[in-house]
C-alpha cells in the first residue's frame, strides 16, 4: 500500500496557493514557448494582480469537476508547475488531465512524467476513474513521449486544428484506461 498517494519518485503534489501561483504563472508566462505549449490561445502578458484576480474568479470555484494541484520537487520543495483533472464526469468515471511545468530548467528531466504518474495513481486508486484523457499539440514531441512513458496511448487526432507559425498543426487525443494502468503497475512491480 502506498503511504503517501501524493508523492512520486521526483515530485509531490500540494494544494494550490493562489498567491504563490499568481507570482509563478506571471513569471512563466513571460516565456512565450511555455505559453504556446500550455494553451492554444495566443500568449498574453498579464500582471500578477490580473492573474490572481483570474484565479480567484475562475479557478478558485469549488467545482466538483476540477481538481488541481501544484507540483513540487521532492528534493527542495521548489514549485515546478501544476497538474489536475478537469471536466470530470463522475457518472462515467472519465476526466481530462492537464499538466504544465513552468520552470524551463526542469524540462526534460522526468518531473512531468513523475507528476503524471502520481496524478494517475490518485485518479485510478482514490477517485476510482475508468479513463483519463488528454490533448497534446503535434509540435510538442517531448510531452508526447512523456505521456507515452506514463502509459497513455494515441487515440486519434483532430487534423489541422491549430494555426501556428504559418502552418496547421494537429491536436492529438491520448488516453489511458484503468486496466492499462493496473497492468503497468503489475509489470513495474
Amino acid at each position: 500500500m502506498t503511504t503517501n498517494i501524493f508523492t512520486g519518485q521526483l515530485v509531490h503534489l500540494a494544494a494550490d496557493d493562489p498567491e504563490v501561483n499568481a507570482k509563478a504563472f506571471t513569471r512563466w508566462a513571460q516565456d512565450s514557448e511555455y505559453f504556446r505549449l500550455l494553451d492554444s490561445e495566443p500568449p498574453i502578458l498579464w500582471s500578477e494582480k490580473k492573474v490572481k484576480e483570474w484565479m480567484d474568479k475562475d479557478l478558485d470555484k469549488d467545482e466538483p469537476g476540477n481538481i488541481f494541484f501544484n507540483i513540487h520537487k521532492n528534493e527542495d520543495d521548489a514549485l515546478l508547475g501544476f497538474v489536475g483533472f478537469f471536466a470530470l464526469e463522475w457518472n462515467h468515471g472519465d476526466t481530462l488531465v492537464a499538466i504544465s511545468l513552468g520552470e524551463r530548467d526542469h524540462w526534460g528531466k522526468g518531473y512531468g512524467t513523475d507528476a503524471m504518474r502520481v496524478i494517475l495513481r490518485y485518479g485510478f486508486e482514490e477517485l476510482n476513474l475508468h479513463r483519463v484523457s488528454l490533448i497534446v499539440f503535434e509540435y510538442n514531441p517531448r510531452a508526447i513521449r512523456s505521456y507515452e512513458k506514463a502509459g497513455f496511448r494515441n487515440e486519434g487526432l483532430m487534423r489541422g486544428l491549430m494555426r501556428r507559425e504559418g502552418r496547421r498543426w494537429d491536436w492529438l487525443w491520448m488516453g489511458i484506461l484503468r486496466d492499462e494502468w493496473l497492468q503497468i503497475q503489475q509489470e513495474s512491480g
